[in-house]
């Protein structure tokens, strides 16, 4: 005696793919009324917290540790051990706090 296979009937198949469908139309409200992620405020770094040298921004954060900040739309900046400490063609030296307070991040290089 030949075992046949047994699929589902297309009945159940059909009824699976209804319930699928009926799951999503009935999903969509509720995850639509979740909010909606936004990022954060565009905050810039103000020309007072920029500095060309790093005697100037330690003056300004004494204590702080003082960063070379990107000012593009990376919104990076390099620690000094960094090779692209001060070497950036747009950038100002800062105080990490004020780079990390206006949405700046740690480069990863």
């Amino acid at each position: 005696m030949v075992q046949q296979k047994k699929y589902p009937s297309p009945l159940l198949t059909v009824m699976l793919a209804c319930a699928g469908v009926a799951w999503v139309l009935l999903a969509q409200p509720a995850l639509a009324q979740t909010a909606p992620e936004t990022k954060p405020a565009s905050v810039k770094l103000p020309s007072s917290e920029r500095f060309s040298t790093t005697t100037a921004a330690a003056q300004h954060c004494p204590g702080g540790t003082v960063v070379w900040s990107t000012l593009s739309k990376s919104k990076t900046f390099h620690l000094s051990s960094s090779k692209y400490y001060g070497k950036t063609k747009h950038g100002a030296y800062v105080c990490e706090k004020d780079a990390v307070a206006a949405g700046f991040r740690a480069a990863k290089k």
